[in-house]
């Protein structure tokens, strides 16, 4: 816990004992429903601050104020609640919408919820496929995140539709994503983001190199899209 005061000190973030409490109470959650439900393969308490909670934090690197705004933040395969319940504990403005496609984890998300007496976030049970295709989120959200392993190119086609114009997607990368990014170019074209900003970074006193990747949607995204279940892993844009 120490180190994680001082890792967040080293980003200018401070954080209350209450916010601290939230976090143990947190950690204590996951590691008892990770057992039933194998929600992360990272079980090492100092671990799960570093690379989860941490890195989950690490939106503060591109949006300098969300503890400033009533941002609207949808999390897209949120999967054990990365990086939005995080991100809820540390900026209770924000308006989170945590969205994954396997109901078992939706489940553990509204108990986590609950459990913890956050407010202004709910869990859906959801494909991305489909839902943002329902008016009531898309292009509605002011950021989307997603720290799903995925190619860039698909994430993009998932993502941008539910970020409102003038909004932003992130997405939350390891390091040296060049590559990726370069050949993601013409889907984020195409989806209506503009070109990508790239925050290279190191977690504090560690050597894990990350990477966010941020898409500032300029247009609307053309109803097509995005297209039916599978097909975007499968043919990327």
């Amino acid at each position: 816990m120490e180190q994680f005061i001082k890792d967040l000190k080293e980003w200018n973030i401070d954080i209350s004992d209450e916010q601290l409490n939230l976090f143990e109470r947190f950690t204590a959650l996951l590691l008892e429903w990770n057992e039933k439900i194998n929600l992360t393969a990272i079980t090492d308490i100092n671990d799960i601050y570093k690379k989860h909670y941490l890195d989950s934090l690490s939106l503060i690197k591109c949006i300098d104020d969300l503890g400033d705004k009533e941002y609207t933040l949808l999390d897209l395969g949120t999967g054990a609640g990365f990086p939005g319940i995080p991100l809820k504990i540390m900026y209770p403005n924000l308006h989170i919408t945590l969205v994954d496609s396997l109901r078992k984890r939706v489940d553990y998300l509204n108990l986590v919820i609950d459990e913890l007496g956050l407010e202004n976030i709910t869990a859906i049970h959801a494909r991305a496929e489909v839902l943002a295709h329902d008016e009531k989120y898309r292009e509605q959200s002011d950021i989307v995140v997603s720290r799903a392993v995925a190619n860039l190119s698909v994430l993009s086609e998932y993502c941008i539709p539910f970020v409102k114009v003038g909004g932003v997607f992130v997405s939350y990368k390891s390091g040296d994503s060049n590559e990726e990014i370069t050949g993601a170019a013409n889907a984020i074209g195409m989806l209506g983001g503009k070109k990508a900003k790239v925050f290279d970074f190191f977690l504090p006193s560690s050597d894990y190199s990350r990477c966010n990747v941020l898409i500032e949607k300029k247009k609307s995204t053309e109803d097509r899209f995005p297209r039916k279940e599978g097909i975007p892993s499968k043919r990327p844009l």
